[in-house]
């Protein structure tokens, strides 16, 4: 590995945590993220000359930390505020010889609290998801719009007014409890699933998945279970995550190339981690007749996780559950899912129908000609189904799945599988 691969890999791993700790002592979000950012900076000038640090974490909360102190110095109107800050700071930066002991402690509360912190209600939704990706999920705000199928600009501006915002309303930095709590918990599901995804399958780059940041986002989906242990969809997302995230071993081939759902190897699917998903998904029924979306989602994977073979899947259980998810959590994205369960159920001239209704609300993606493609090859309509496939190729940020539409476009027998 070279030496700007393994600061990347820092920088994936460290950020977030970072930005969280110093989150807490600078009582400012955006300050925070600019510092750590200075950090990583510093690190690809010197490192290359220098080495590695035996502690790269303990390095780069150092230098940030110093580089805090810089700007709160060099501050002419200096508040009281800003003074106490300085003072805070001042003692951390006394604590630097306990540094190593320091960046494992309460680490985690760090990065909920953050969580939390992007989700409050002051922020409007979109400024919410699209502040946590950046700093949790260290996303480029190119990465982030393709995501949402926005302009880049637009997410930059999101994330900048959401920084502000919580700035000037001096929002604590701690964990909710009761009401406000509960009022959060839905955001916050939200955004730790939406950062479980960007690693499932990446929306842009050279790695099909982030096992790294899915894997985050299962420890934080834990915690939050473990402040909320009757809350059902809590304990759904992380059992969501958890068949999910069982069949990373089997997603990828000794190359990184992608293995698709009905080509992969179960016998390299995690099935210790499908027993713990299968075991939440259980308490987390038992405790409402309700069933609400995370829920669905995880009967969804459930029904995966049981099945010996691919040719054993229940796809008419699947395509109900994903008719029950329509209804409690309308999105063109459940409907195109809907679309290949459905194909799958019940033939793919059913599943076609109800992926053309979908064809102006997601135009701008490649989900959708994806599940065009793959249903028209089914029905025999070739050329179409290529050209579909290479209008997919054309739109993803992926760089392995775009070879692997290319690949489709030309006629090779690639199973394409289902966003499921």
């Amino acid at each position: 590995m070279t030496v700007t691969a393994a600061i990347e890999a820092v920088w994936r791993i460290e950020q977030p945590k970072l930005a969280a700790r110093l989150t807490r002592t600078l009582r400012d979000v955006g300050l925070a993220e600019e510092v750590v950012q200075d950090a990583f900076v510093l690190a690809l000038e010197r490192w290359p000359h220098d080495g590695i640090p035996h502690n790269p974490a303990a390095w780069l909360t150092r230098v940030a930390t110093n580089r805090a102190l810089d700007r709160l110095r060099r501050t002419v109107l200096i508040d009281g505020k800003h003074r106490q800050l300085a003072v805070d700071l001042a003692e951390l930066e006394r604590a630097m010889p306990d540094i190593e002991a320091a960046l494992d402690e309460d680490i985690d509360d760090d990065l909920l609290r953050l969580v939390f912190i992007a989700c409050h209600p002051v922020l409007p939704a979109e400024q919410r998801t699209a502040l946590a990706l950046r700093m949790l999920g260290g996303l480029s705000t190119q990465e982030i719009a393709r995501a949402f199928l926005v302009p880049e600009v637009t997410v930059a501006q999101r994330i900048v007014r959401a920084k502000r915002t919580l700035r000037d309303a001096g929002i604590a930095f701690e964990t909710p409890r009761g009401p406000e709590r509960r009022e959060r918990l839905g955001a916050v599901l939200e955004v730790i699933y939406l950062i479980f995804n960007e690693g499932y399958v990446a929306s842009a780059g050279p790695d099909w998945l982030r096992a790294d940041l899915s894997g985050e986002a299962m420890r934080l989906g834990r915690l939050l279970a473990a402040l909320v242990p009757e809350e059902p969809e809590a304990l759904s997302l992380v059992a969501l995550m958890e068949l999910s995230a069982s069949r990373f071993g089997a997603r990828t081939d000794g190359t990184g190339n992608p293995i698709l759902l009905p080509d992969q190897d179960r016998g390299r699917w995690d099935w210790s981690l499908i027993q713990r998903g299968l075991d939440g998904l259980k308490r987390a029924m038992a405790l409402t007749p309700t069933p609400g979306s995370y829920q669905l989602q995880a009967m969804i994977a459930a029904c995966h996780a049981r099945a010996v073979s691919a040719a054993d899947t229940d796809w008419i259980a699947i395509a109900a559950y994903y008719q029950a998810l329509a209804l409690a959590a309308p999105s063109p994205i459940v409907e195109v899912n809907r679309a290949v369960a459905a194909g799958m159920a019940f033939g793919p001239a059913q599943g076609l129908a109800i992926a053309d209704a979908l064809r102006e609300q997601l135009k701008d993606t490649h989900l959708l000609p994806i599940v065009r493609g793959d249903l028209l090859a089914k029905l025999g309509r070739m050329e179409e189904a290529r050209a579909e496939f290479r209008r997919a190729a054309a739109l993803t940020g992926n760089e392995r799945e775009r070879a692997l539409l290319l690949a489709r476009a030309g006629g090779e027998t690639v199973e394409t599988s289902t966003i499921i």
